[in-house]
């Protein structure tokens, strides 16, 4: 798509220019040409002139004395003094009495040239401006300046847009979107059955998951205008803008139809409407405005209201009603086979070996989006271009995961022997109690090169494929990887350090939801006592219950944490030669992968067999 420019100058800024050069003219011009006409002398000077009969024309009033010399060529300016025989001397000099001797204009023409008549100029160029700007945008609100007209980016169709091809991992949410293309191409295979397509089309998701993307490639695909606009964009400081904005923008739409109208971030200006005293006005004339605009489309008009959000909850039910927004389009963080298109639509813009496993890439990248996929390429690239290779290896992308999930090695950071070796038994004891464990995900990668992020050293687990669903086990399981490093710590060393920070909250957090949201205590059964806010915005949980039950919520927390720690500590104390060993190896070579750990784990458990 080919944005269309609106023009840079707007006619305010010619106002802007006439005002200025008006006000210079005033302060600045207007006093010089008085000051180079009238000359100011000294009493003295004016006496010496009467006794040289050098007078002309001589104006006397309460406070000063304005004359002329014989000639009448140059205008004096003096004080007026006490001097009772002054008439007589200058009828003697032969002195002309008149008035208004500079040529001055009377007090009501003065007020008249310099106050009316340059309020009625302002006024006369402001009309023609508001009655120019009001043919531009459509409606009275012109007459504030362009505040009440829509600056939504406007794309034509070009060869060169976003296509569904160049969108990847969403395929759900593209099949929803290709009906839309497919009615804005051929109209009346749907109006000939009676149906119509939905007016509004309401895409919920994370961030970074490609809502913005699918939005511009069905534009791209249906060949149509597609306006863009931001709801911040509509929130002005004075209030009722922000629905001539919205005014504006529909009325440009209805003008170029067929096409697409996107509002990002909608939740800006669509979110519920609480009633309460001081909120915000703008914002709700705003809403009201937008529903009015959805509700008076005609059926079948060739517009397609598209809309973006992530905090859907937040959305004022008038607007997400049928009629409005009829259609949500979840586009959720994509699954295995997901990341991996979306790796390899990416990876076309950069040049990578041909050996790369983009399966690989993928499993080790659960849990992204399509942003952070993404940059997990170009940090690949940049990785590569450091080393001064032209050519991106599987480790670049390997590499760049870690910076994204951990960010950039620490190269200048110094650990003690005593610190590091604290280090890889925390990291060796996490990997050990997952391998012990049957339905963990098995050990990708164990390092103890401190990152950027804060970590010390981590251990990577992988899962062989996603998983929808987890069972206690496999939670309990995951709550006693993460307190292993602890339990290594205090099985060799006899002491706990502070290294074990981020698995305490992580292991709490998991136990909690445990308790709280899949009802997998005895205790609480199927009783949900904790509800999630913003799902897509990091999942922000409210405990929903009395005191009482929270502090049996808590004991319950404290022990099911308490018991996988004795877990932990159970196996590794089984096992303290392999931990041993591992952790000699992982503190000598500083990174091992998986295969390597793997390794040495079956030959121990062959030696001792």
């Amino acid at each position: 798509m080919k944005e269309v420019k609106s023009p840079k100058k707007p006619l305010i800024y010619y106002y802007g220019i006439v005002l200025l050069v008006i006000l210079v003219f005033n302060m600045v011009v207007a006093p010089l040409l008085e000051t180079h006409r009238v000359k100011e002398v000294d009493y003295g000077t004016f006496m010496k002139m009467i006794e040289e009969k050098n007078i002309g024309n001589v104006e006397v009033d309460d406070s000063e004395i304005v004359f002329t010399d014989k000639d009448g060529q140059q205008i004096y300016k003096t004080g007026k003094m006490d001097d009772a025989t002054l008439t007589d001397r200058l009828y003697t000099a032969g002195a002309t009495f008149t008035r208004n001797i500079t040529g001055e204009m009377s007090p009501l023409l003065s007020f008249f040239l310099s106050v009316i008549l340059p309020i009625a100029i302002f006024a006369i160029l402001g009309q023609y401006m508001a009655k120019k700007m009001m043919s531009q945008a459509g409606g009275p609100n012109a007459m504030t300046f362009g505040m009440g007209k829509s600056n939504a980016k406007v794309y034509v169709p070009s060869s060169d847009g976003i296509r569904f091809a160049d969108v990847a991992g969403e395929d759900e949410a593209k099949e929803n979107l290709a009906e839309i293309v497919d009615y804005l191409h051929n109209p009346r295979k749907y109006t000939d059955v009676g149906a119509s397509m939905p007016k509004g089309v309401l895409l919920v998701g994370p961030p970074g998951t490609g809502k913005t993307m699918l939005a511009k490639a069905v534009a791209g695909e249906a060949g149509v205008p597609f306006f863009s606009m931001s709801g911040s964009e509509f929130v002005e400081m004075f209030v009722g803008m922000g629905a001539s904005k919205v005014r504006d923008l529909f009325k440009q739409a209805k003008e170029k139809a067929p096409c697409i109208v996107f509002i990002d971030e909608i939740d800006a200006i669509g979110k519920k409407r609480d009633g309460q005293i001081g909120g915000n006005d703008e914002r709700e004339q705003t809403l009201n405005q937008l529903l009015t605009e959805m509700d008076g489309f005609e059926g079948n008009n060739g517009v397609i209201i598209l809309a973006a959000t992530n905090r859907p909850e937040s959305l004022d039910p008038a607007l997400t009603r049928p009629g409005r927004f009829d259609r949500r389009v979840p586009v959720e963080l994509p699954d295995l086979a997901g990341r991996e298109a979306i790796l390899k639509v990416h990876a076309k813009k950069i040049k990578a070996a041909e050996d790369v496993d983009f399966h690989t890439i993928a499993r080790m990248a659960a849990g992204t989006s399509g942003a952070e996929l993404a940059n997990i390429i170009n940090e690949a690239a940049l990785r590569a271009v450091r080393d001064g290779r032209t050519v991106v290896k599987e480790a670049d992308l390997e590499e760049s995961i870690e910076v994204v999930i951990a960010g950039y090695q620490k190269k200048n950071a110094i650990m003690t022997d005593a610190e590091k070796k604290v280090v890889a038994y925390h990291e060796i004891g996490h990997a050990l109690v997952a391998a012990l464990q049957t339905e963990s995900a098995p050990v990708q990668k164990i390092t103890i090169i401190p990152r950027t992020s804060g970590a010390l050293g981590y251990t990577m687990q992988v899962e062989q494929n996603d998983k929808v669903l987890m069972t206690k086990e496999e939670l309990e399981n995951k709550i006693a990887t993460l307190t292993g490093g602890r339990a290594a710590e205090e099985l060799v060393f006899g002491q706990i350090t502070t290294g074990a920070s981020n698995d305490i909250e992580q292991a709490t957090k998991l136990a909690r939801a445990m308790v709280t949201r899949y009802g997998m205590t005895d205790e609480f059964d199927m009783v949900a006592m904790e509800t999630v806010t913003n799902q897509y915005l990091g999942g922000d949980t409210s405990l929903a219950c009395s005191a009482d039950t929270q502090k049996e919520i808590d004991k319950k927390v404290v022990e099911t944490v308490k018991t996988q720690h004795e877990k932990a500590r159970r196996l590794l104390a089984e096992h303290r030669s392999k931990l041993d060993e591992l952790a000699r190896y992982l503190y000598e070579k500083e990174t091992i992968t998986g295969s390597e750990f793997m390794k040495i784990l079956q030959e121990k458990e062959g030696a001792a067999k």
